[in-house]
């Protein structure tokens, strides 16, 4: 049986007709199964190896209006980051994907530093300022004058009346040297009674005498009670003096190298609102409170009418002068453990971390010692989505010039 010329023509159409629907179902189908059409070159004529989402950088797509598992809208990623052989490494983000991704530039600029470091910190008991009242020779309390620990008392205050027996025989003996006028043996027993502890070799009293502090301030131990026999050497009293006191302020330890002896601090206290102390370091201790991570910072300041009370505490600003400085915003410093990254903003739509040294912090501004130069552009919000696309696909951060490698 053989086909006429008209049954090969219709059967050549039919077979067309199947193929041109079979083509336009199969395009249907590669377009609507990642909504929209396959990896196409960009403007610019560079074409990305895939889209993906910096969120989950993992996944790869086709198409550029795919959504990650994430919901996120995807990014192009091209084969070396920038625009062709020989360009600067670094991760490539659509300018129009910044905005979803929080992304946030800033300028490495030069301005002031004010070094301000602001803590709290206590008033303390000047503990140079001490004096230990003791028994010079044996004896006895005959009275005790109306005293408490924690009474504050001026200098010379009377403590206690001592009886000394041996202090008897030697006022004697120098009242009978008296009585020859001759110098020599009047100058001798007077430093005897010095020497046996007379306070100030007063040769009156016969064994009596007021035992009295040398300074004004707060008495802190008071072990005289009357009828006691004492000890030559015993301790009568503690007096610790109130014209000056310390200020122990809390200083991170990261920011302790902002400290030095001899700088100028000041002090706020709540109970004197509108009003500064000002002293100056003397010390800073060298243990660190391993539950704070800080380390005691002692500022001396003048008490001369008493006002202010160990217990107190107080805002303790320390810090130098203003000085110039290369800044940025600490938000877009990223500390590693290792190491220290900013994320770089080049043309283009790249990103690169580069590798930089700190200096001081202050007013959420931080010091650049080495790593940037003035005007260059870096990433303030959203860098660390970039450094971890940049760790994943390889990317090294740009070294410190004259670091070793």
């Amino acid at each position: 049986m053989t086909m006429t010329s008209l049954q090969r023509s219709q059967l050549a159409a039919a077979f067309a007709a199947v193929t041109l629907v079979a083509g336009a179902g199969g395009y249907y189908l590669a377009t609507s199964r990642e909504g929209g059409p396959a990896i196409a070159s960009t403007e610019d004529g560079r074409k990305p190896l895939y889209y993906y989402d910096p969120m989950v950088p993992r996944e790869h797509y086709d198409s550029p209006n795919s959504l990650s598992s994430m919901g996120m809208k995807t990014i192009p990623k091209y084969a070396d980051g920038g625009d062709g052989a020989g360009a600067v490494p670094g991760v490539t983000v659509d300018p129009a994907a910044m905005q979803s991704l929080g992304i946030r530039l800033a300028t490495a600029t030069r301005g002031n530093l004010t070094g301000a470091l602001d803590v709290t910190g206590a008033i303390d008991f000047n503990q140079r300022d001490v004096a230990i009242i003791q028994a010079r020779a044996m004896g006895f309390v005959q009275r005790v004058y109306r005293l408490a620990p924690g009474d504050v008392i001026r200098e010379g205050a009377p403590i206690a009346d001592l009886l000394v027996p041996e202090w008897g025989g030697a006022q004697d003996e120098y009242q009978a040297v008296l009585k020859t006028g001759d110098p020599a043996l009047i100058a001798a027993a007077r430093q005897r009674l010095r020497l046996v502890g007379i306070p100030g070799g007063s040769p009156r009293g016969r064994g009596m005498t007021t035992v009295r502090s040398p300074i004004g301030g707060v008495i802190q131990t008071l072990d005289a009670r009357a009828g006691v026999t004492l000890a030559a050497g015993q301790t009568l009293a503690q007096v610790n003096g109130l014209g000056t006191v310390w200020l122990n302020a809390a200083v991170p330890e990261i920011r302790v190298a902002d400290v030095r002896v001899g700088q100028t601090a000041s002090a706020e206290l709540a109970g004197f609102p509108g009003e500064r102390f000002t002293g100056r370091v003397i010390a800073v201790l060298p243990t660190a409170q391993a539950d704070s991570r800080t380390l005691t910072v002692r500022v001396e300041l003048a008490n001369r009418d008493g006002r202010l009370r160990p217990g107190m505490f107080a805002t303790v600003h320390l810090g130098d002068a203003p000085r110039t400085a290369l800044l940025i915003p600490s938000e877009a410093v990223i500390r590693t453990g290792k190491r220290t990254l900013v994320m770089l903003a080049l043309a283009k739509g790249r990103y690169r971390p580069a590798e930089v040294r700190t200096g001081a912090e202050a007013g959420g501004r931080t010091e650049i010692l080495a790593g940037l130069n003035e005007g260059e552009k870096i990433v303030a919000s959203g860098q660390f989505l970039l450094d971890s696309e940049a760790s994943l696909t390889g990317i090294a951060a740009r070294p410190i010039a004259g670091d070793a490698k």
